[in-house]
């Protein structure tokens, strides 16, 4: 397995958007049309995904997180267009708050068919949607630099973005349901340390050889090193409801790579203890306990706020600092997990809720 550098500190951004159908607002399955409609546009960044009712929308390699911000504007606009064309809607969280997982349609792909396959009932229920951020590295070594330190953020980055708490139409009494729902697929989750390049290179070698997985696209942790690109890929993350959230977060974990790499950040920790952390934020969100790497205890969003100032030096570095201030306003006034169920709790009607939050997202 050979890893592909890529110019430092660069950015790639993926995030996944349902569809909806404008009347009812249920799921729809309309990304063979969306997809069609996109390629007579000419337009190569939007992707299918899992199941029908969703697509994917990813960056270019980006030298900043504006450049993020402005490529995503572009292609979401677009989206949005091709979306009505094709009538439907896009809508951005991690989970449905009522559609039924068993009535959503896979995707034809041929990967996804040996996907549903391998997963059976855990593929029936996997109705999710994340936010995936790339960072690239020089080498494999700095990958598992980052990739061993990145894991005790991990919690503070799924607190941020926590936005599924409502699954089936039940308030499931988590910040983030999507999280418990993707942790039953396989090879997901934390893993341990890796600590060199080769020790990881030999496990993802061996998996292959025994026929667990077919690539490094079949490992799905909440953070991963990815050869093929020459990033770290930080996965954990819950879908925000703006974009301007989704740019800030992009933002923040570039910003922790560079300060990783640099030596300025360090964060190795058992991994029992991110797990610990990491429910905290599943069930909490940013009123959850974080116990750092030396055994003190704060709440996860004041592990945020102080995560935030150490980074904002290195940020600035990157051409990032301006981007980072919504993530002040979501410490302030909560994710999309908070006003889902502030929304949902004035009308009782998840209709509101979702037309509501649509809004915000060019906000």
């Amino acid at each position: 397995m050979i890893f592909n550098p890529s110019a430092p500190l660069t950015l790639g951004v993926e995030l996944e958007f349902q569809l909806l159908d404008p009347e009812t607002l249920s799921l729809v399955p309309k990304s063979s049309d969306i997809l069609a409609l996109a390629a007579g546009a000419k337009e190569d960044r939007i992707k299918e995904e899992f199941i029908q009712s969703m697509v994917e929308v990813n960056t270019r390699v980006c030298d900043t997180a504006r450049a993020v911000q402005e490529e995503l504007a572009r292609t979401c606009r677009l989206l949005e267009r091709i979306a009505r064309e094709a009538g439907c809607m896009l809508f951005a969280t991690s989970l449905h708050p009522f559609s039924n997982p068993r009535e959503q349609l896979p995707s034809p792909g041929p990967r996804y068919r040996k996907l549903r396959k391998e997963l059976q009932e855990v593929g029936v229920r996997l109705i999710t949607q994340g936010l995936h951020v790339h960072v690239g590295v020089p080498d494999g070594q700095s990958a598992i630099k980052a990739f061993d330190n990145m894991r005790a953020l991990l919690p503070i980055f799924l607190a941020l973005t926590t936005s599924s708490p409502y699954f089936q139409a039940r308030d499931t009494g988590l910040h983030s349901y999507r999280s418990r729902l993707f942790e039953a697929l396989p090879r997901t989750g934390v893993p341990e340390a890796f600590g060199t390049w080769e020790r990881y290179r030999l496990l993802v070698e061996s998996m292959k050889e025994a026929g667990s997985i077919r690539g490094i696209r079949d490992i799905w942790w909440d953070v991963r090193p990815h050869p093929d690109f020459g990033t770290i890929e930080t996965r954990i993350c819950d879908l925000p409801c703006s974009l301007d959230e989704i740019v800030a977060v992009a933002s923040l974990i570039q910003a922790s790579v560079k300060a990783i790499l640099d030596g300025v950040l360090t964060g190795l920790m058992p991994r029992e203890m991110i797990l610990c952390n990491k429910w905290q934020a599943v069930r909490y969100g940013l009123k959850g306990w974080y116990v750092g790497a030396g055994g003190r205890k704060t709440t996860l969003s004041e592990a945020a706020s102080e995560l935030l100032d150490l980074l904002r030096p290195v940020a600035r570095e990157l051409g990032g600092h301006p981007f980072l201030s919504p993530i002040r306003r979501v410490l302030s006034t909560g994710t999309s997990a908070d006003r889902q169920r502030r929304l949902y709790g004035e009308h009782h009607s998840f209709s509101h809720m979702i037309r509501s939050l649509r809004k915000e997202f060019w906000t």
